[in-house]
């Protein structure tokens, strides 16, 4: 047994309001600058819908992820190391811009010089890439609330399977029957593909917490790794010719920050800790047969951080004191592991993901509500989740390759919780059948329920900090690209940026963390300066450079 620690993260999706906070966060700290204009390491999908890129889970069509060969072993979807290299100069097998959307911007400058006239100036959309006036017919959250799905809907590859595996299924009036929101980012997976998809190395785990990342150095564009993820989570920066991707905002886990998407998030449906798994049982694990023991598979690989046994080993390994302290208290594996609510997003990838989702029980609470029913009753939600098969089959496919059974068990779960604690609410006897009936007990069921309902800070994200006598070990915040005259070297205008004028947003950042990592206090906000910190900003107060500097009346700024 060798064990290896892992970040992980739990989306609680009852909580998501879709309100792409966590979309808009992230992409003004990781990816504001040119040749990204339509890169969302994070985004949020309403579904059904096609998600984004453009139906990524036809994997018929996309060829990503891992499938066992005749002789049950492993093998890459895309093909054999000839095969790719066969194909390492054309690489069709992957989303086109088109399958994205063309990133826009709009002609303020037509609003401001326009001179005075009896008619209305108007603000094209220009496009961020050839810098012409173009036409918007698609974006990264086109689908959103249910935008155009009478008509685009039974293009989620989801709803085609369900339809094709029962044709009364569903009938297409989504707005009677459910939706809920998926925000989706890297998947930092166990077993990645986009790794093995690399002709040139350049995609590495690492060893200290599991965060896959994209050497910039070592990349040379191209682009297997785009084809290779099954979630098109890596996307190419057309500007440097390298591919980027999340990287679970690394530089603040390792000062105890979370990620800027699970700060920002509004809804707080983010959680944040440390997962320890048999680094020897992977291969085997995502080598299962059977697509529909992929998650149990995968729970097995989650060791005990409470185990003697586990304890010892991961010392021998020599992973902090601290670090298996964090272990312990981690609400991801109480989540996914004790508590058994949370899913992996499509197992069926054998890529093992390291992103779980706890699946939404609003759609049917509020399909009952609406139909003048007690939605919170023990007895009519419990049949409710039995006799509604719409949604259950639908997050079926997206967590469990279609077992509903695990979907049903959790819903289960989740709607016992719900019961239990309103009568607690309302000052009844506590019914100890309820929680029984799911296989629980009524204190962790109660257990549960803090954590998922009233979770203070500190158990929501539970994130053990670097040690910087491995330092040496730890990959920094630059590259050749940052600095020194790299890409990103010239200024943006003053009315956006397109693709020939970057901004050099990476050197004010990797500045402002190598002071932060190398001194007592915080970055200093004359090093960023004008520009909105979100990368640095640890939660308290506002981030520098929200509001403008305040001017005296002598006007000055002041203080």
């Amino acid at each position: 047994m060798r064990v290896m620690a892992q970040m992980g993260m739990v989306m609680n999706l009852d909580k998501c309001i879709g309100c792409h906070t966590c979309s808009v966060t992230c992409k003004q700290a990781w990816t504001n600058r040119a040749g990204t204009e339509y890169v969302w390491f994070n985004n949020v999908e309403t579904r059904p819908g096609q998600g984004y890129p453009r139906r990524y889970e036809d994997q018929e069509k996309w060829r990503g992820g891992w499938t066992v060969n005749g002789r049950g072993r492993l093998t890459l979807r895309t093909g054999s190391r000839l095969k790719r290299l066969l194909s390492i100069f054309s690489s069709p097998v992957q989303p086109e811009l088109q399958d994205y959307y063309e990133p826009w911007t709009y002609d303020y400058r037509t609003l401001i010089d326009a001179p005075l006239g009896d008619d209305f100036p108007v603000a094209r959309p220009k496009s961020l890439i050839t810098g012409e006036d173009t036409k918007i017919t698609w974006s990264a959250n086109w689908d959103d609330n249910l935008g155009g799905v009478s008509e685009l809907g039974h293009l989620d590859p989801m709803v085609e399977k369900v339809r094709r595996e029962s044709e009364d299924a569903i009938k297409f009036q989504f707005e009677q029957t459910f939706m809920f929101y998926l925000p989706r980012i890297c998947e930092h997976c166990l077993n990645p593909s986009c790794m093995a998809s690399c002709p040139s190395g350049a995609i590495y785990k690492r060893a200290e917490d599991g965060i896959v990342l994209v050497d910039q150095d070592r990349c040379r564009g191209w682009r297997q790794c785009i084809t290779g993820c099954p979630y098109k989570k890596i996307y190419f920066n057309h500007k440097t010719g390298k591919a980027e991707k999340c990287t679970l905002c690394y530089p603040r886990l390792e000062v105890g920050l979370p990620t800027i998407c699970s700060e920002t998030c509004v809804g707080r449906l983010r959680y944040l800790g440390l997962f320890l798994y048999d680094a020897d049982g992977v291969t085997a694990a995502a080598s299962t047969p059977n697509e529909r023991d992929l998650y149990e598979a995968q729970l097995d690989l989650m060791l005990d951080p409470d185990d003697p046994a586990v304890i010892a080993a991961a010392r021998e390994q020599d992973i902090p004191e601290d670090w298996l302290d964090a272990a312990r208290r981690s609400p991801v594996y109480a989540l996914a592991k004790k508590y058994r609510v949370a899913l992996p997003l499509h197992p069926e990838y054998r890529t093992m993901p390291m992103v779980w989702y706890i699946p939404p029980l609003s759609p049917i609470v509020d399909l009952l509500r609406d139909q003048g029913h007690d939605a919170e009753s023990t007895g009519t939600l419990f049949g409710a989740i039995d006799a509604l098969r719409i949604p259950v089959e639908y997050l079926a496919e997206l967590f469990t390759a279609g077992d509903t059974t695990v979907i049903t068990t959790v819903l289960r779960r989740l709607a016992a919780m719900r019961a239990y604690l309103r009568d607690i609410t309302l000052g009844r006897d506590r019914d100890e059948s309820i929680p029984a009936s799911v296989g629980m007990s009524g204190d962790t069921l109660y257990a549960m329920y803090r954590l998922l309902a009233i979770a203070k800070y500190e158990e929501r994200y539970v994130i053990p900090t670097a040690h910087y006598e491995q330092a040496h070990e730890l990959e920094e915040l630059g590259c050749s690209l940052d600095f020194d005259g790299g890409a990103y070297a010239n200024e943006s205008g003053p009315f956006g940026e397109a693709s020939g004028t970057p901004t050099p947003v990476a050197v004010e950042t990797f500045q402002a963390l190598r002071e932060r990592q190398s001194s007592d206090t915080r970055a200093s906000s004359q090093a960023l300066q004008g520009r909105v910190n979100l990368l640095n900003w640890d939660g308290n107060g506002r981030a520098d450079g929200l509001f403008p500097p305040r001017q005296d009346s002598s006007g000055g700024n002041g203080s």
